[in-house]
């Protein structure tokens, strides 16, 4: 499987490098900065730097992909337009890149709350609002989508278990195991067309998805 994450230098998006990296699959990384080129070689991934931001054509990039990931963010440190123009505009440019390289998978990687922005607090509202338009802009894209909504990410060691569902309440969840639910969204079929949260939970992997 040949797999691009845009947004290839965040947490999650390294984690998961290094697990489809481990068992053979080709993963090639956008990044924005070129300092972030080591990071990424090291977690087994080909380094692409393009900036999603100011080209307005990806889909060289995503060429020859059997599927891709959206793990952009604009980052807790930046203001409501670069929330529009990374978490919403970046990920609509990849949808079209998508669209126009033929390339039919596509995983997002959303937020828990993203269902209703209003619900958020005011700092959080731009942040789900973005996220909740690029959510619906995949979902009526065509393409074999699936939507991950996580919990809030935490860094300690995974589990390998999580609770998934269509509404849940706000929990933890291990990034390794956003990172793993992300492999498993891309070898199982049933989270193609879905849109689920997940977060810390008592179920293996496997098979929380093949509940879906």
């Amino acid at each position: 499987m040949d797999v691009v994450i845009a947004g290839g230098h965040g947490q999650v998006a390294l984690r998961l490098a290094r697990l489809l990296s481990a068992r053979g699959e080709r993963v090639r990384s956008l990044v924005r900065n070129p300092d972030h080129v080591a990071d990424v070689e090291a977690a087994g991934a080909e380094a692409v730097v393009a900036d999603m931001e100011a080209l307005d054509d990806l889909s060289e990039f995503v060429s020859g992909a059997d599927a891709v990931v959206f793990a952009a963010g604009a980052g807790p440190g930046s203001g409501p337009e670069r929330k529009r123009t990374v978490d919403y505009g970046a990920a609509v440019k990849l949808i079209e890149a998508a669209q126009a390289a033929r390339v039919r998978r596509y995983v997002m990687v959303s937020s828990i709350g993203a269902d209703d922005p209003g619900g958020g607090s005011e700092a959080m509202r731009p942040y789900l609002q973005a996220k909740a338009d690029a959510d619906a802009a995949l979902a009526e894209s065509g393409l074999d989508f699936t939507i991950v909504r996580p919990g809030r990410l935490t860094n300690d060691p995974g589990t390998a278990r999580v609770a998934v569902g269509e509404r849940l309440e706000i929990a933890d969840i291990p990034r390794e195991d956003v990172a793993a639910v992300l492999v498993g969204a891309l070898d199982e079929r049933r989270t193609v067309g879905r849109t689920f949260v997940v977060v810390q939970g008592d179920t293996p992997i496997v098979d929380a998805l093949r509940q879906l």
